[in-house]
Formats: structure tokens, sequence, C-alpha cells
């Protein structure tokens, strides 16, 4: 490919939103082509650039990703569960890549999105940060080593606006832990505990949620056996963590077979 890759960003008006069109703008590796938000939305007909306080970029917020997608190589996705469904099935029409991070998804969600993934390249990951990333794998070596006398927990901590708990990225490294005991995470996952829970299940892996100001996001995960404590940590100060990876990813994702890919593919970190 001789020219940049065209992105577009969806839930542009959002807090990632606003922080993936200025990474995508001020990259010299791609170019922001298009920016969406929802039907009625005040940026409708705006120049993005505008909108978001500053000086104009050229582009103009739309409510149609099919057209705005018509003249892309990406979409860069970090909005809602249904909204993420429909731009699958529009993205992989188009035979653009589409990168994910969307979180909150239901198993219907991720089967909607499997589909479009016969179709179309596909980065989907609860983080697109290479810390974290590399959190997940460490978690999976150390789950793998330790046998069940350690209990796994993991802590994650978020700005008060977000809607979904636990997050992703919580998700992904129980998913990594359960994954290296060789179970299922749905069969050992506790949530939310209160009341009279009665002793901790062995084996089990716990998951916390604290919600409060402006966190970016804050992950631990707690590795506790009589007489010591391990914990690997990670944490996230600005969101361009998470701009720069999704960037990265949609430009990985160029001339990639159709299918679903994360970002351990992107970094090269895949076992």
């Amino acid at each position: 490919m001789t020219e940049k890759p065209g992105i577009v960003v969806t839930g542009a008006s959002g807090r990632m939103g606003q922080m993936l069109v200025r990474t995508v703008a001020s990259s010299d590796r791609a170019r922001l082509v298009g920016a969406v938000e929802r039907a009625g939305h005040d940026w409708i007909g705006q120049d993005v650039g505008t909108a978001m306080g500053g000086a104009p970029l050229g582009v103009t917020v739309t409510d149609d990703l099919l057209e705005a997608i018509a003249r892309a190589h990406a979409v860069i996705d970090f909005t809602a569960p249904a909204a993420t469904v429909e731009f699958a099935g529009l993205a992989a029409q188009a035979r653009c890549v589409h990168v994910i991070g969307t979180t909150g998804m239901t198993d219907d969600d991720l089967a909607a999105v499997r589909a479009a993934a016969r179709h179309a390249t596909i980065v989907r990951a609860g983080n697109m940060s290479l810390g974290v990333n590399l959190l997940v794998q460490l978690t999976r070596q150390v789950a793998a080593a330790l046998d069940e006398d350690y209990d796994i927990e993991v802590i994650e901590a978020h700005h008060n606006q977000k809607v979904d708990a636990p997050s992703g990225t919580a998700l992904m490294l129980g998913e990594a832990a359960a994954e290296a005991r060789g179970v299922s995470l749905a069969s050992v996952a506790d949530r939310g505990r209160d009341g009279i829970t009665g002793k901790r299940e062995r084996g089990h892996i716990g998951f916390h949620a604290i919600r409060g100001g402006d966190i970016v996001g804050e992950h631990d995960v707690l590795f506790a056996a009589t007489g010591e404590r391990i914990t690997l940590r990670h944490v996230a100060s600005d969101r361009s963590v998470f701009a720069r990876g999704a960037l990265k990813a949609a430009l990985w994702g160029q001339g990639r077979k159709p299918g679903e890919y994360d970002m351990l593919d992107v970094l090269g970190l895949k076992d």
C-alpha cells in the first residue's frame, strides 16, 4: 500500500474516541478519514476537530458508518456492544479492518463478531496496551507454575463513568489464569462477594471492581498462599496508551487474512 491507511473512529465524542481522533490525526503512518457518532448527536455535521474544541481536521462527523468506511482501510471502535456488532457487519461488507476495544460483550455479541471475521480482519482485545498484554502473559506463566494452594484474585479500578464490570482487561487476566490451570473461567469465577458467602472455594478466581473519580485503569493479579503473596500489577495513567495500541493494531491488520486476532498477535507475543 503506497498511501497511508485511512482510519475511521467510531464514538468520536467519547473519552477514548477523542483520544483516538487525536492519535490518528497526529500520526505520520495513517490518515483520519472518518468520525462517526450516533444519530441525533450534537456533533453530527461538524468538523470533528472543531467539535473537540480545537483546529479543524477536515473530517465531518457523520452517523453513517457505511458512507465513512467507503474511503477507509480500518475502523477503530471503542463504543457499546450493540453498536460494535452492527459495525462488525458493515466493516465486513467493506472488507475493512475492524479494531474492537469495546468491552461488556455477551456470548451472542461475540458470536456475531466471529461470523463477521469470516469475511474481514478483526482485532479484538479487552485492552490494547503493550504493558497489559505483557501482564496477561505473565499471569498465564505464574498461574501455570503455581498450584491451587495459591488463590488468585483479580482487582481492577476504573473511572466512575465506566458501565461494565469486571473490566474487559480483568476478564482477559482471569481467562489467562484459568487457561493456564486447564479450567474454564466460567466454572471458577467468583464475582461480587457479599454477605455470608462461606469460605473461599479452592481453585476459584475472584474478581473485584473499584469505580471512582478519573482512574484510567489499574489491574492487579494477586496470588495468595499461606505465608506469601505475589502481586502482578499494571497502571495506566493516560488513555493514549490504548489509542496507540489500537492504531498499531489497525496498521498491523492491513493485508492480513480474514479472521479474529488479538493484541498478542499484533505484538508477536503468541506462544
